[in-house]
This record gives C-alpha cells, structure tokens and sequence, in this order.
C-alpha cells in the first residue's frame, strides 16, 4: 500500500508564490513517476508535472509557462516531492492532487491520468484578485 499527502495550499493573493508539498509512505519501485495534477471546480482533473525518479527528468504541461517548478527531496530517503507556483493568479484557484505511477508504462506517458496508480486527497489553493 501506498500513500501520499499534500499540503501546503491555502488563500493567497494574485502574484504571490506557494509551495505544495506531496510526502510519499510504503515502498515504491525504482523507477517511478511523481505528478502533480489540478481540479478546478466543475472541470477535468489537468495535468500540470511530473518527474521521473531514475532520471530526474520533468515535463509540463504548456499553461506552466515557467511559472511552476517540480522537484524532489535531495535525501534520497525520503520520497517527497514539491510543486512551487509563482505569480498565482486566479485562474489557478484548483485542488492539486500528487500522484505516483509505478508501473513501465507511467513514465512513458506520465501527462495521463491513467498512468498513475495512487493519489494523494488533495489540497486546495485558492487565488485572490
């Protein structure tokens, strides 16, 4: 068994910054992915990154625009990973979701919501104007 949970969401103003966090408990392959995912209200859960554990490789989804940046815990004994959002606007008001994909075929389409095995509750951020 699995689990993930996020935090680090709460009320912010246009143009602040947040970190989410996403902690990562039970055992997990090697070689696996780690992506962050958004709802917002009324819509399809979007991919927003990953990050694949065995090459430390990222990719974004295109609405990122260099405003989000993922990483991973520099302690290879913790599998954490962060998700930093600067100038937030109101648009991104979502819940986030981490989620890890343990299986070959996640890390070959890590931007697909199937490819992910677990997921964290969520955590919700809301942007002020």
């Amino acid at each position: 068994q699995v689990l993930l949970s996020e935090s680090g969401g709460g009320l912010v103003q246009t143009g602040d910054s947040l970190t989410l966090s996403c902690g990562v408990s039970g055992r997990t392959p090697r070689s696996h992915v780690m992506g962050w995912f958004r709802q917002r209200s009324a819509e399809d859960c979007e991919f927003v990154a990953a990050i694949l554990r065995n090459t430390e490789r990222t990719r974004y989804e295109d609405f990122v625009k260099g405003r989000f940046t993922i990483s991973r815990d520099n302690d290879k004994n913790k599998n954490s990973v962060y998700l930093q959002i600067n100038k937030l606007r109101p648009t991104d008001t979502a819940v986030y979701f981490c989620a890890i994909g343990l299986r070959s075929e996640s890390n070959e389409y890590p931007s697909r919501v199937e490819s992910y095995d677990y997921w964290g509750q969520g955590t919700q951020v809301t942007v002020s104007t």
